[in-house]
């Protein structure tokens, strides 16, 4: 009876080591992907580490400021005010830049992106997001007289852009999403602009569908040279969840696929790594 007990309670013992591996696996299998945009990752199940886990290296979160707080939310930012920026994004990266020789991945040094889409007042939301950004500095890149030093983290504000702000500082830890339609700005404030963004159906309406309409990947591509004459990254969002897109963005030099499907593109992604590799 005894060696019964012991048998029932080794192969109970064997179960729950066998159900404790596959995270630990796939942690240590997770590749960083440098095309791949989470979009409004606060609303996986995880935020943050749904999008860690998959090897994504640009999170976006909206923002609401709310009785002097960031609260991260779409829509409604009541009731959510232990949602805040810190509680689920900086705070947990600061923690695993701690744990991981100072970089979001582990041996992966290349930038890493947690875009912040402020959805109402641009110049109060940042006034106070720039005393938050302050007290992790020492993870964050900035632009400092004139030159651009990289952290393991870079943040980018768009929705409401506090572009006066931002450009009449010397000293900032916060950079523009630019407008992808309105992208070949002046030099001199080129250094705020890391990314130009628009929606998709602004330059596209091809879903897929057989080859993209020429005069379209013209309009596209042109667009994309012009983003990246200035340095900037292009991401298209809203586009169609859809590998033929994808795989077409991509070849025109769309740098970041937008999307709320983290496995599925994550898969797409790995699978095609010449396709992207050549995108960067």
């Amino acid at each position: 009876m005894q060696h019964q007990r012991l048998k029932v309670t080794f192969l109970k013992t064997i179960f729950l080591v066998l159900l404790a591996l596959p995270p630990l696996i796939s942690s240590a299998q997770v590749i960083p992907l440098p095309n791949a945009f989470a979009h409004n990752d606060y609303f996986h199940d995880r935020p943050l580490f749904d999008a860690l886990d998959n090897g994504y290296t640009y999170i976006e979160a909206d923002v609401f400021l709310k009785n002097g707080k960031l609260i991260v939310a779409h829509l409604n930012p009541f009731f959510k005010e232990s949602r805040t920026l810190e509680n689920l994004y900086l705070k947990p990266l600061q923690k695993r830049i701690a744990e991981s020789s100072g970089t979001v991945y582990k041996g992966y040094n290349d930038q890493f992106t947690l875009m912040i889409d402020i959805k109402n007042n641009a110049d109060e939301t940042y006034a106070v997001l720039k005393k938050v950004l302050q007290q992790y500095s020492k993870i964050l890149s900035r632009y400092q007289n004139g030159v651009f030093i990289p952290g393991p983290v870079s943040i980018v504000i768009s929705g409401n852009k506090p572009h006066n702000a931002i450009m009449s500082e010397t000293d900032s830890f916060a950079f523009i999403d630019a407008d992808l339609l309105q992208s070949s700005g002046p030099i001199s404030v080129r250094h705020i602009y890391t990314m130009a963004s628009c929606k998709y159906s602004k330059l596209l309406n091809w879903k897929g569908d057989g080859n993209m309409p020429a005069p379209q990947k013209r309009r596209l591509t042109w667009f994309i040279a012009e983003a990246h004459k200035g340095g900037k990254k292009v991401r298209l969002w809203a586009s169609p969840e859809n590998k033929d897109v994808w795989r077409e963005l991509l070849s025109c030099g769309v740098d970041l696929i937008n999307t709320d499907k983290l496995t599925m593109l994550k898969s797409f992604l790995i699978d095609n790594a010449s396709i992207y590799a050549s995108a960067n």
